[in-house]
């Protein structure tokens, strides 16, 4: 009778759905080439037959490759997907790797790439392309490198979690991508800043160091819906202060990070996952926002989102 009744408690245990674990780390060092390739590629095939996504060619080659993803392995990732064998059967043993890469991938990529559509003249006029913008608005340079992971000493030695570039003082600064004001306001490492979260809740974005007086675009607040290309705030150099509005920063700068986000858990701990996003920058300085007297000059909108928060 014992045995029974243990049958009955477990048999509940055994057909509900087992939840698997969050991912916790993301390594993404996907090259600028191979980002280029794999999207050209996704774009290109969007009407075909066979539509050959970006996620799919970069979550192939980074089994082959550990994470790398060089030009040749994402050509030939291209190449493979264009015939007929589906993923598992092209990598064999290394198919175990292919659902986390596809979901980090996703995670990181996931808002880049898509339908969207501007306003001309009157006129809403649909495409499938690049949907995420260059956080520095069109018509204003910047220099950059690859300075993810540098050291910091302000407050604490710790590893610099995000990608400074340089510009000019008052520089419009536009959101990457469209999503809710999450932050704005004083924080002591990033003086004045912005944090965004993405419609579909992957990706944080953080924008730091604004400019002291005018930071923000205005009436930009909290619990605004924004969308990507639309004017936030202004390139500056405050922070590294206690007390708000304070420019410690040497360098004129906007430092902009990218937060996955897996779990709810992740979002503000000890173990966040930040992304170098050197590549992603690059990939995203052909598309930029142009920004008139406050405004941008073509209205947006993501058409991958059915419907926007309140």
């Amino acid at each position: 009778m014992k045995r029974i009744f243990f049958l009955l408690m477990l048999l509940p245990m055994l057909v509900l759905p087992v939840r698997a674990e969050p991912i916790r780390w993301v390594d993404f060092q996907v090259p600028y080439e191979s980002l280029k390739c794999a999207m050209d590629t996704d774009i290109a095939t969007k009407d075909q037959e066979k539509h050959i996504s970006w996620i799919d060619t970069l979550a192939l080659a980074a089994c082959r490759t550990g994470g790398q993803c060089g030009l040749a392995s994402v050509r030939k990732a291209v190449a493979d997907l264009k015939g007929d064998k589906p993923p598992q059967e092209l990598l064999g043993e290394l198919f175990k790797y292919y659902a986390y890469y596809h979901e980090a991938y996703s995670a990181a990529l996931g808002g880049l790439l898509g339908s969207y559509a501007i306003e001309k003249d009157g006129v809403w006029v649909a495409d499938y392309g690049l949907k995420a913008f260059s956080p520095i608005a069109a018509g204003y340079g910047y220099g950059h490198c690859d300075d993810f992971g540098a050291a910091r000493s302000f407050g604490f030695k710790r590893k610099h979690l995000g990608h400074d570039m340089m510009g000019s003082l008052g520089t419009p600064i536009v959101a990457v991508e469209g999503g809710v004001v999450e932050a704005l306001g004083w924080n002591r490492y990033g003086g004045w800043r912005v944090g965004i979260r993405s419609f579909d809740g992957r990706r944080y974005y953080y924008y730091a160091h604004l400019k002291k007086d005018k930071p923000f675009a205005p009436n930009l607040k909290e619990g605004d819906t924004v969308q990507a290309g639309d004017l936030i705030g202004f390139m500056g150099r405050s922070g590294y202060s206690d007390r708000e509005n304070v420019n410690n920063i040497e360098t004129v700068h906007l430092h902009f990070g990218m937060e996955l986000i897996f779990d709810e858990s992740q979002k503000e701990c000890n173990s966040e996952i930040w992304v170098d996003v050197y590549d992603i920058i690059r990939l995203l300085d052909s598309h930029r926002s142009s920004i008139r007297d406050g405004q941008r000059l073509y209205p947006y909108r993501d058409l991958d989102v059915e419907e926007y928060p309140r």
